[in-house]
This record gives C-alpha cells, structure tokens and sequence, in this order.
C-alpha cells in the first residue's frame, strides 16, 4: 500500500481528456478523491485503481506538526 495523504500532487500513466496527467489527492481511504489540475474536475477512484496507475509522486502535502 502506497502512503498517500491529502494535498499530495500525483502523476498518472494516462492523461485525463483535457491533456493534464497531474492530480491533487482530496480525500483518502478506499476510494480516493481526486481533483485534476488541468481544468478542475474531480472524480471518485478506487485505492487498488489509483495505485495501479500511479506514475509517481510530484509533492508531498506539507506535514502538520
């Protein structure tokens, strides 16, 4: 299992329609929320899904201390 938190910024494998391959993690858990940085739009995924697309990790949310 990838540590993923809220407010990391991910790349995956395939570019969503409007040409971004960015997205901000929103809500964690089973399914993920996620928001596309390219025109904002948000969409539901699966943990298994996303991790399987994952590409890479761009940036780590800050972490409260």
């Amino acid at each position: 299992m990838i540590p993923l938190n809220i407010g990391d910024i991910v790349r995956l494998r395939k570019p969503h329609p409007c040409g971004s391959v960015d997205w901000k993690v929103m809500r964690t858990g089973m399914d993920f929320r996620i928001q596309c940085l390219g025109c904002q739009h948000q969409a539901w995924i699966p943990r298994v899904k996303l991790e399987r697309n994952l590409k890479e990790i761009i940036q780590r949310a800050e972490e409260k201390e």
